[in-house]
């Protein structure tokens, strides 16, 4: 469920809001000044595997990041968020410890 967010097209692809497409022209200028590179959209990360259990299976979790990029010889998975719901809370957990290696950051409507 999305929080009175405006779908927004930026180029040829339409963002879940207007932070989110905002974001992306930002991170697009750092790529083209050579600050960022390899800029890649709504990257899936598998969280929990899927599962039977007593006959009944169990879909995987996935975390979808907005961005992701690398700088500084590092990869940056982005999320751009107005408000952290409790799924995400759950997932941010989930993906913390799973993927231990990455560094998740969280870009809120104050910062951009």
């Amino acid at each position: 469920m999305k929080y009175k967010n405006k779908k927004t097209k930026v180029d040829m692809y339409v963002f879940d809001s207007a932070l989110e497409a905002k974001r992306y022209k930002q991170l697009v200028l750092l790529e083209r000044a050579g600050e960022i590179s390899n800029l890649r959209l709504q990257v899936p990360f598998l969280l929990q595997e899927s599962f039977r259990k007593n006959n009944k299976t169990y879909r995987k979790i996935e975390y979808i990041a907005d961005f992701v990029y690398e700088q500084n010889g590092q990869t940056i998975v982005e999320d751009t968020k107005g408000i952290k719901t409790d799924v995400f809370k759950i997932k941010q957990k989930l993906f913390e410890h799973k993927y231990k290696d990455l560094t998740l950051k969280i870009v809120t409507k104050e910062e951009i």
